[in-house]
């Protein structure tokens, strides 16, 4: 499949149109798409009138913008107005959002061709895919397995090639995790980088959207595109888009790179050795490449399990079938509240807003979330000494290559392990990447994470770039 630039050069230039790249990405949907399950919903009628306006536009010798004419799939927690958006969840079966989210609209902006809404674990609450309540999506390189999660949905899109690029969040790994079980570049960018407006929140504080791609120039020209200021967010970065495509060669000689024991131990052999070849990569392309010690990250599972949860009690009190989405009557207001959520949420969304719930009741506050919050300041605090000394960090992206499905279902402590890599960053607030690096069991894909502080993403994707390079993928 052509990368997304160049199928932007390709339209742009008049060798292929938007029209043709997007009835090729329908053609491929349409093959796939019933057996891997990746999209909830594809807007064949709005991509084809898109595209034949990037068509227009062309012909008229207008500059159509960065993705012109590129196929994009968005995750299904992302609004985009009049299309049914879900989340994975039956309790927002059928609603249609009348705006689209911020990046949506750079998007298009681009001219980028959005095709639909992919499957994703309910309310980004998973590792897997498995809990979305349309069923799981299937790994495109092993059907018998997990794509990853939350974000799988938008991963399976990139892997099977139905389109080039995707967009999915990222609150403690979901674009990451997927990424590397899919042998993909996935990207979470600098908190407050990419706009949350439009965003079904989930966790607000560590909620980011960020690009999947089968190339690390892609994912820069597509994280180029959403990043930016936008007044609709508090918490957006009151800064321009970084220029990330022109400085993914820049190499990596004279960087510092720690090797993070902690970010290494407890994954499998062969993921390991990834890492660790990954890192001799860097050294041969002229990195300093150190071990590195960063002992708070071992509390930043059982801390990000107390904050997650605890801000989604909070944001998906809003799903009540008062205003919109799925309603069961009953005889009062509080009856039908309590039904409606019975029936519309699944068992790990549940599961999380309890804990959430007890995590900020009285008498409970100060012993599990306020502690929480301390670990995480523990957690900036060490990130910012550890960068003190290094100009990037890398470690393993996932303890393992993708598993079975089924195999982490009935025991939640270790699907949540799936994380343990990915989490730090997040509550951190700092940027971070997976490139696929070797491969481990099966043949199946490793990827290999690459992290740095606040603002350094064109830092990241120069050493992924080095990595691409060496692992044969240029």
């Amino acid at each position: 499949m052509k990368s997304a630039l160049e199928i932007a050069a390709d339209v742009r230039s008049g060798a292929s149109s938007a029209v043709a790249e997007l009835e090729r990405s329908l053609s491929v949907i349409a093959q796939r798409n019933e057996a891997l399950n990746v999209f909830l919903h594809v807007d064949s009628e709005g991509a084809r009138a898109a595209a034949t306006r990037v068509d227009a536009r062309v012909a008229r010798g207008e500059d159509v913008g960065a993705l012109a004419g590129v196929p994009v799939a968005i995750k299904d927690n992302l609004c985009q107005v009049g299309v049914p958006t879900t989340c994975s969840s039956r309790i927002l079966e059928g609603w249609r959002p009348p705006y689209s989210a911020t990046v949506v609209e750079r998007l298009v902006a681009a001219g980028a061709v959005v095709v639909g809404k992919t499957n994703l674990d309910e309310f980004a609450m998973g590792s897997s895919t498995e809990n979305s309540a349309f069923g799981p999506t299937r790994n495109p390189l092993d059907p018998s397995r997990v794509p990853g999660g939350s974000s799988g949905g938008s991963a399976a899109a990139v892997a099977s090639d139905m389109t080039s690029i995707s967009l999915g969040s990222d609150t403690g790994g979901s674009i990451r995790q997927p990424a590397a079980l899919c042998g993909l570049v996935g990207v979470k960018p600098t908190y407050g980088l990419v706009s949350r407006y439009g965003l079904v929140a989930f966790a607000s504080s560590l909620d980011q959207v960020g690009p999947f791609a089968r190339s690390v120039t892609d994912a820069a020209l597509l994280l180029e595109v959403i990043a930016g200021h936008d007044v609709r967010d508090s918490t957006s970065l009151p800064e321009p888009a970084p220029s990330l495509v022109a400085r993914v060669n820049d190499g990596v000689a004279g960087m510092r790179i720690g090797l993070v024991r902690e970010l290494v131990d407890g994954a499998d052999d062969s993921v390991a050795a990834a890492v660790h070849a990954a890192a001799d990569a860097l050294r041969a392309a002229g990195a300093e490449v150190v071990d590195v010690s960063i002992p708070e990250l071992g509390l930043t599972l059982s801390a990000y399990y107390l904050i997650a949860p605890a801000e989604a009690s909070s944001n998906l009190a809003r799903f009540d079938g008062v205003r919109y989405g799925r309603r069961v009557d009953a005889d009062d207001v509080t009856s039908m509240m309590e039904a409606t959520r019975t029936a519309g949420f699944g068992a790990e969304v549940k599961r999380r807003i309890m804990l959430g719930t007890y995590a900020l009741s009285a008498g409970y506050y100060d012993a599990y979330y306020g502690q929480a919050l301390k670990v995480r300041t523990l957690t900036i605090n060490a990130f910012a000494r550890a960068y003190g000394e290094v100009d990037a960090l890398l470690g393993a992206t996932t303890p393992s290559v993708a598993f079975k499905f089924g195999e982490k279902t009935d025991d939640p402590m270790a699907m949540y392990l799936n994380d343990v890599f990915t989490i730090p960053t997040n509550l951190a607030g700092d940027p971070a990447l997976s490139v696929p690096f070797a491969t481990g069991e099966e043949g199946l894909p490793v990827g290999v994470q690459l992290l740095g502080p606040g603002r350094s993403e064109a830092r990241l994707f120069a050493a992924a770039r080095v990595l691409e390079i060496a692992d044969g993928r240029a």
